[in-house]
């Protein structure tokens, strides 16, 4: 491989939403720098499952459902 090409890939520590710490190794920030997250695996809802709910008043999501209501019902 050629030389000096390459960006310096060194460790860092992560610090999630809740608190926890851990150390990684990557090419951000400088050698023993924080990287504090805003969204993480542990706050975000597409890891938790979240609680959005579907507001519909008889649009999409009502057609939807009224159509597929017995598809899967053997």
């Amino acid at each position: 491989m050629k030389s000096n090409i390459h960006p310096d890939y060194h460790f860092v520590k992560v610090v999630m939403t809740d608190g926890t710490e851990y150390t990684t190794r990557t090419t951000w920030g400088k050698e023993g720098d924080t990287l504090a997250l805003d969204i993480d695996s542990t706050s975000h809802p597409a890891w938790t499952g979240g609680s959005q709910q579907l507001l519909d008043r008889g649009g999409r999501v009502s057609k939807f459902q009224k159509k597929f209501a017995g598809f899967l019902k053997a």
